[in-house]
């Protein structure tokens, strides 16, 4: 049987490095971690990570989602830039979390109380990198359907 350390489980915290005060308080904080054998605390430090800049989320809908929405048939059909939109980000998000294209607690799907899977996953969680994948992947989706991008009123 293992033995059970007593000590109330720690709560991340995230320090941004800009100032001499952030550093100062990440000091006070590392100095005053438990030295736990049973259960050890990780310390990470790394590069901040970017979340996807609104001006990329813009882009997208003017762009990519527009353009497919406008030229895209399939079996007949048009769709609007909000079901692409769905469709897109049940398709080409994610699966799960990677720190190079989502941010912490990143999750595309969660489990509802009938027991269905129900896509959470959401652009805003995907970071620079991740998001210009994203587009990428729609871009190309879209050229694999004759989309030309950024044509606008000689069809």
């Amino acid at each position: 049987m293992r033995a059970k350390s007593n000590r109330p489980a720690m709560q991340p915290r995230k320090f941004i490095l800009r100032d001499e005060k952030v550093r100062d308080s990440l000091l006070a904080l590392v100095r005053n971690l438990p030295i736990d054998p049973l259960r050890p605390v990780e310390v990470v430090a790394r590069e901040e990570v970017k979340a996807r800049k609104a001006d990329q989320n813009a882009a997208l809908w003017a762009g990519p989602l527009r353009d497919i929405s406008e030229q895209a048939w399939l079996d007949g059909r048009q769709f609007s830039p909000e079901v692409w939109a769905q469709y897109f980000k049940r398709q080409l998000l994610p699966e799960s979390f990677d720190p190079e294209l989502t941010m912490e607690n990143y999750a595309k799907w969660a489990i509802d109380p009938a027991g269905d899977r129900v896509l959470i996953g959401s652009t805003t969680q995907l970071t620079i990198k991740g998001h210009a994948q994203y587009r990428e992947a729609i871009e190309a989706f879209g050229a694999s359907l004759g989309v030309r991008f950024g044509a606008r009123g000689d069809m």
